[in-house]
């Protein structure tokens, strides 16, 4: 990851910030993007700096076209390229599809989904203009299986592979690398609000014994940006425990 530039959304927390803590020893220039926790996006660029690397923090709602235009605009004008893009922020609304509402649908669907899309198309002219660069999206292993009371996040999480296996018919001729990486069970925010019966039955599903952690996902995405997998394009990479063998 020497000299490349890398955006990683939702940068602040669980996955995200896994990634850029691994893409920061690296190497890596890491530009940690955030919705609404600066404190933690600034501790995650702190973590890299002390360490010797290069990062800052980014403020943009992904769900809003300007703000993802404006950051786009400030990473060009500060770096003048960007390497590796990895859409990993998202939110959940979770209920049954009965009580699901307008809002619980659309800002699901708005940011994780459509924020994936703008970040993509305000990166392609970028990376089009470079002949290369990596594009990594974080489904989740609910967007193939399905889960009760997750509707609206397993709909964005299904679209997004259809992105990725769209974008990489459409960019790879420029070598442009596009895959999807799509976790299990891991220990989030998003877990650890789970109750000590619910997080044990979720471990008893998983053949592995355990929940996995943010590096294990962090780990296949610095893979993937890698020139060790040049030639992995339009591949959705499940990394579950073995929970849907």
């Amino acid at each position: 990851m020497n000299d490349k530039v890398i955006l990683v959304t939702g940068g602040s927390r669980g996955i995200g910030r896994a990634i850029a803590l691994q893409a920061g020893t690296q190497g890596a220039t890491v530009v940690v993007n955030y919705q609404s926790n600066e404190d933690a996006a600034r501790d995650v660029v702190k973590q890299i700096t002390d360490a010797g690397g290069a990062a800052t923090a980014m403020r943009a709602d992904i769900a809003n076209t300007d703000d993802v235009n404006t950051m786009f605009q400030a990473i060009k004008e500060q770096y003048g390229r960007l390497d590796v893009l990895v859409n990993n922020a998202g939110i959940t609304r979770d209920k049954l599809v009965m009580r699901l509402t307008d809002e619980d649908w659309d800002s699901v669907i708005n940011t994780n989904l459509g924020g994936a899309f703008r970040c993509c198309r305000a990166v392609a002219p970028l990376m089009l203009k470079q002949k290369e660069g990596v594009i990594v999206n974080i489904g989740s292993v609910i967007g193939t299986a399905g889960a009760a009371g997750q509707a609206n996040y397993s709909a964005a999480k299904a679209g997004l592979v259809g992105l990725t296996k769209s974008l990489a018919r459409e960019l790879g001729s420029r070598n442009i690398r596009v895959n999807a990486v799509c976790p299990g069970f891991i220990d989030t925010d998003m877990t650890q609000i789970l109750k000590p019966e619910q997080r044990e039955a979720a471990i008893k599903q998983v053949p592995l014994g355990r929940l996995g952690h943010p590096d294990d996902i962090a780990s296949v995405v610095m893979f993937l940006c890698s020139p060790g997998a040049a030639y992995i394009h339009g591949t959705v990479i499940t990394v579950d425990g073995g929970l849907f063998i």
